[in-house]
């Protein structure tokens, strides 16, 4: 696999997540107490807004760092996952997406970042 297909499977599981998010909280299920389910779906789909420029633009710095993001949604699947049987296969849904984000995010930044010669490593000075 090349940088392409990391990036497609990063942006496959982040869409899906934009996606998935608003559809749940305001149709599929939206919360039973009285909680405004649109403020439900602003406090989980605020995160995923913020990497949005960079993952269109295919920067490696910001698929670096949008991996964090892609664990609060790991584990809020977890969680639901055993927590929750009504709303179980929403989560599932939710882990495969995440997991998908979370992997082509891994696999992007670094085979794109040493296409491109980045390195966090201090190159040896020779003597």
């Amino acid at each position: 696999m090349n940088t392409v297909h990391f990036q497609r499977l990063a942006q496959c599981g982040y869409f899906g997540l934009l996606i998935l998010v608003p559809i749940w909280h305001l149709y599929l299920s939206p919360p039973t107490l009285d909680i405004n389910p649109w403020l439900v779906m602003l406090i989980w789909l605020i995160p995923l807004l913020f990497p949005l420029k960079g993952i269109v633009q295919g920067n490696p710095y910001t698929y670096a760092w949008s991996g964090f993001i892609a664990l609060i949604y790991v584990m809020h699947a977890c969680v639901i996952i055993m927590s929750d049987e009504q709303e179980r296969w929403l989560a599932v849904i939710e882990l495969v997406l995440a997991s998908l984000f979370l992997a082509g995010n891994i696999y992007f930044a670094k085979y794109k970042g040493q296409e491109l010669g980045l390195s966090i490593r201090k190159k040896k000075a020779k003597k």
